[in-house]
């Protein structure tokens, strides 16, 4: 049996709506070092259709579904370079820390948010829901 590495230093919390969803092309479980799930989720946002991937806006009347996950600060620059904050950042994702509400509890949690510019030419995501919108289009395709 493996021992288990200590988290190089406090947990944090990152809410993910899209590709880092479980079953997602950049499902955050097959990185390391390895998070933990937390729980199902929603916020208050809008979630839009950027191609391969979503990006959210947060605020507003409509939800964005997604998950939490507790992940060790070492996580955080993986996560970083997925949304392009990493060595050569560029200015489409903004990380946000926000409150969110898991199973009662409410949680800070690490979210990314797309710069509003690129959200403005996109089509609205229905239901908020990247994985369900994916499996949807899937299924339409002849």
């Amino acid at each position: 049996m493996l021992d288990e590495i200590p988290p190089s230093g406090p947990l944090r919390h990152v809410f993910v709506y899209g590709t880092l969803r479980r079953g997602g092309i950049n499902d955050i479980n097959r990185l390391h070092p390895p998070p933990r799930f937390v729980g199902a989720a929603q916020v208050r946002g809008a979630l839009y259709h950027l191609g391969a991937y979503p990006g959210m806006t947060l605020g507003g009347n409509e939800w964005v579904q997604g998950e939490v996950y507790a992940i060790d600060p070492a996580l955080e620059p993986a996560l970083d370079e997925i949304e392009d904050l990493g060595a050569h950042p560029t200015d489409e994702y903004v990380k946000r820390q926000i409150s969110v509400n898991v199973g009662g509890q409410c949680l800070e949690c690490l979210v990314y948010e797309i710069n509003p510019r690129y959200a403005i030419p996109a089509l609205r995501v229905k239901e908020g829901d990247w994985m369900k919108a994916i499996a949807t289009a899937a299924n339409d395709r002849p």
